[in-house]
């Protein structure tokens, strides 16, 4: 008798020599819809990642054309406000928020609930212009419950984001970039082509200033104005004491390409 086959993992990671690593959702049965194995995928992956120093940039992606249509909504049906807490539901989007390398969304078809939260989590979003974006729970009988009402009305304000949130009503991608909530649109199935692009020029820069940069506007996107360009300074005066700072100033005055050692 044959063994039954092995069952497909639904996170994969491929990591290429240029500090970029690639993270595919991959369960096209639900358009890639997050239960708990792929949320804990991904939390486990994201972590990995975050601690190896030969990676910069990471890009969160979904096969079948499609990004992540929502969250399972057979498996968490029957789920009780305590399951939330024991099976760490949210583990995914905490450690997302955590992560200190540069996360770019490529996003296809669509990111809808789970999903949408998923790429506002990202620090760049490249979508194909036939894609879908929209935080539609409420027409299940809950709310966004991973950022997805704090990410929007930072991203885009308050009323775009109350229509879009109370109503369920999605965006197209021509409307999300309008109102501000991506980097850019590219022709459909070329997001993740442009997220390398885009991630290998980022993955090129000085590491050091690359950390800062996030950090600094993560940190004073909460932060009144004089507490947040009082973070801003700090952070431009330290990079002043690195080696990259040096060779990229040496680099500029001799007319050649810099050599960045995160230093």
């Amino acid at each position: 008798m044959s063994a039954p086959p092995a069952a497909r993992d639904p996170v994969s990671v491929s990591r290429g020599d240029d500090g970029v690593a690639v993270v595919t959702i991959d369960r096209p049965e639900r358009r890639n819809a997050l239960n708990l194995a792929v949320k804990n995928g991904l939390a486990d992956q994201l972590g990995a990642l975050d601690a190896d120093e030969r990676v910069r940039v990471v890009i969160l992606t979904g096969a079948g054309g499609c990004f992540v249509a929502g969250t399972d909504i057979a498996e968490m049906a029957q789920m009780r406000p305590a399951d939330h807490g024991l099976l760490a539901t949210d583990r995914v989007f905490a450690q997302q928020r955590r992560c200190r390398k540069v996360l770019i969304a490529a996003v296809e078809g669509y990111a809808l609930g789970g999903g949408c939260e998923l790429a506002l989590g990202c620090d760049l979003i490249v979508a194909g212009e036939g894609t879908r974006f929209g935080q539609p729970e409420i027409r299940v009988g809950i709310m966004p419950g991973a950022g997805g009402t704090q990410w929007l009305v930072r991203a885009i304000g308050k009323y775009r984001a109350m229509k879009l949130v109370l109503t369920g009503e999605p965006l197209s991608a021509s409307e999300a970039f309008a109102a501000g909530l991506l980097s850019e649109v590219v022709p459909d199935g070329t997001a993740l082509d442009r997220a390398l692009a885009l991630a290998r020029t980022i993955a090129g820069m000085p590491p050091l200033a690359v950390r800062a940069i996030k950090e600094v506007m993560q940190l004073g996107a909460d932060a009144p104005l004089d507490t947040a360009l009082a973070l801003e300074r700090k952070a431009f005066v330290a990079l002043f004491d690195t080696q990259d700072q040096k060779e990229g100033m040496r680099a500029f005055l001799e007319k050649r390409p810099p050599v960045f050692t995160g230093r």
